[in-house]
């Protein structure tokens, strides 16, 4: 069976990845998107996470179709710009929706936020290349729930229409590792 690591190195996936370490507390309650001292923000631990989670897929020769897909709050921002540079993220409001699944919405609405969600993890991304998103963690079972920090859940579109499958979950060690090693073979060569 293929790895992970083989998988997208084909190209054809979707990596959605929580944002780095937030700063400790809670956005305010009348956070604004475009004001980031309404929100938590990266933390320095956060910061160096997200530059080595760009560093690692750079290095395992993981293709990135651009530009990558960042939520609106600046959590989000910060880490897609850290990540692949600012030349090559582009804000979606529609992750902002998955946080707010955090609030304890109606089942309605949460069927309505993931139908939406859902529509765009069942695209696929140009040949031989992988569309990042990096976005918020859901709730505990509900659309591909919970996601540490920088980790990344890996899912395989199957068309529109056609819904998508999770293939599976890296976290960012287990992302590093894998750089690690491979930097180390290739020098060894």
């Amino acid at each position: 069976m293929r790895s992970f690591l083989e998988m997208t190195q084909e190209g054809g996936y979707i990596l959605y990845a929580r944002h780095g370490e937030a700063t400790i507390g809670v956005d305010q309650p009348n956070w604004l998107v475009e004001d980031c001292s309404t929100q938590r923000n990266l933390s320095t631990i956060g910061r160096r996470q997200a530059v080595a989670y760009g560093e690692a897929l750079r290095n395992l020769q993981i293709p990135i179709s651009f530009p990558v897909i960042a939520s609106p709050f600046c959590r989000t921002i910060e880490t897609a710009l850290l990540a692949f540079g600012s030349a090559n993220v582009q804000v979606d409001p529609l992750w902002t929706e998955v946080y707010q699944l955090s609030d304890s919405p109606s089942s309605g609405e949460i069927e309505q936020v993931l139908n939406k969600a859902t529509l765009n993890l069942e695209s696929k991304p140009a040949a031989g290349t992988n569309q990042v998103i990096i976005a918020h963690s859901f709730p505990e079972g509900v659309g591909l729930g919970r996601i540490p920090n920088m980790g990344t859940v890996i899912i395989n579109p199957l068309g529109r229409g056609k819904g998508y499958e999770i293939v599976g979950n890296l976290s960012l060690n287990q992302l590093l590792l894998a750089s690690h090693n491979t930097s180390h073979r290739n020098r060894l060569r």
